[in-house]
């Protein structure tokens, strides 16, 4: 069995994080390639070194001195050095690095340098052999990764030392500039590491027990999810979850590779296991049905109503659709009746233009009514199963109705995997709570 680890920023701030990242991967004989971020933030008042090294690249652009700032960075390696006892002469590495720096210098190799030196020491302090990701993660010109030739790479490394460190977030171009992914991109990294090798499992170790059910700042200590499709993933972070991106995993869900979400400070804790589906359920996952709650706020719904529409509804529609898009306005939701339909849409979009788009779809032949309701939060209730239940629906809105809260807008997916619902600003974290009092426990 092989198992390729990714270790985030807050499973790297110090030398005690290191411990807790060398006894998990000790622990597992077939813990063998480790992919590990820049270290994190210590405490909530901390830096996150790669944001100070976007912030030396700044100074060095409006040709401002940055040594203290880069002091900062130099003590903060070394004190993980010392308190790991490694002999790495990291501070040195970190001077001669800056020695040459200038404005010529590209952001992408100087925001780099966190991620390159923490695999340096995570690497000594495993016995692992350390491997550039700029020696096997190979980018084009465009920016995209050159799969067949990265994929080669890294497994003649792994088949010349084994057991490897290497740097998340970067690789090379062809002519060997280091170019780095979009911030997390260390996620993306392990996953195509994951990939490349044919791991039997990615774990991706951060510092929360899996992905929880529900935002935490809602509702205190909600449980985590065991297990979750990428369908389900997707919905849920769509609608805002904290989760981790199907997008940065999409390299192991090509290859139907399980990624186990886990808890560096809680390893015993089983985490989330994120696959294509599942042959089996869990009998809470079948008593439960419902996977995660999530939502986000601030939408408004335009509402058009015209006396016997018809079938001219579908002629309304596209040249109100027209309208918004020429407005460049997102659309969420189209809830439609008899003789009205509604489009739901994120209030910030209209927000310098609300009384000229009002204007201009009032002004439509026919309309009886065309009117803005603001302050719509919508929340989106996911679950695989669902689908095979009846009556979920009546017993979400029958619950929701008995807490007094009304429903704006009623939206189900056609994979029924998910029912979004719209209700008033004043009610989003209210209607969640009640939700997962009632759905999730």
């Amino acid at each position: 069995m092989l198992k390729v680890l990714k270790f985030g920023g807050s499973s790297l701030a110090d030398g005690s994080q290191f411990a807790k990242v060398k006894a998990i991967v000790e622990s597992d004989s077939s813990r063998e390639v480790v992919v590990v971020s820049a270290p994190g933030k210590r405490s909530s008042d901390d830096n996150k070194i790669t944001d100070l090294l976007y912030l030396v690249h700044a100074h060095i652009r409006y040709g401002v001195a940055y040594d203290n700032i880069l002091g900062m960075i130099r003590d903060r390696f070394g004190s993980i050095r010392k308190e790991c006892g490694l002999k790495t002469d990291i501070e040195s590495m970190i001077d001669e690095t800056f020695v040459g720096v200038d404005k010529k210098t590209p952001v992408d190799y100087i925001v780099s340098r966190g991620e390159c030196f923490s695999a340096m020491l995570m690497a000594e302090y495993l016995g692992y052999k350390f491997v550039d990701a700029a020696d096997w993660l190979c980018f084009e010109y465009n920016g995209k990764v050159n799969t067949e030739k990265s994929e080669k790479k890294l497994r003649e490394l792994k088949n010349a030392y084994e057991k490897i460190v290497t740097p998340g977030f970067y690789g090379a171009l062809p002519n060997g500039e280091i170019h780095v992914f979009p911030r997390g991109g260390s996620d993306i990294t392990g996953a195509l590491a994951a990939a490349y090798l044919d791991a039997d499992i990615y774990e991706n170790w951060t510092d929360v027990s899996g992905i929880l059910m529900v935002d935490p700042r809602i509702v205190k200590d909600p449980k985590s999810i065991a297990r979750v499709t990428y369908d389900e993933l997707r919905e849920l972070s769509y609608m805002g979850a904290s989760v981790l991106h199907e997008d940065t995993v999409f390299p192991v869900r090509i290859k139907d590779i399980p990624v186990n979400i886990r808890n560096t400070n809680a390893p015993e804790d089983p985490g989330t296991i994120i696959r294509e589906n599942f042959d089996d359920e869990l009998e809470e996952e079948t008593e439960r049905f419902i996977t995660g709650i999530a939502g986000k706020r601030n939408f408004s719904i335009i509402n058009i109503y015209k006396s016997r529409i018809g079938e001219e509804k579908l002629g309304l529609l596209r040249q109100v659709l027209e309208v918004f898009a020429r407005y460049d306005i997102p659309v969420e939701q189209i809830p439609s009746g008899v003789d009205s339909f509604s489009v739901v849409f994120p209030s910030e979009s209209i927000r310098i233009r609300k009384h000229e788009l009002m204007h201009e779809l009032s002004e439509f032949e026919g309309i009886d009514n065309c009117a803005l309701t603001e302050g719509i939060s919508l929340i989106a209730i996911v679950g695989r199963q669902m689908a095979y239940r009846t009556g979920i629906s009546g017993k979400i809105f029958r619950t929701l109705g008995d807490n007094r809260i009304n429903i704006r807008t009623i939206e189900q997916g056609a994979d029924e995997i998910n029912i979004m619902i719209g209700v008033f600003d004043e009610d989003f974290e209210r209607a969640i709570r009640v939700l997962y009092d009632s759905f999730a426990k």
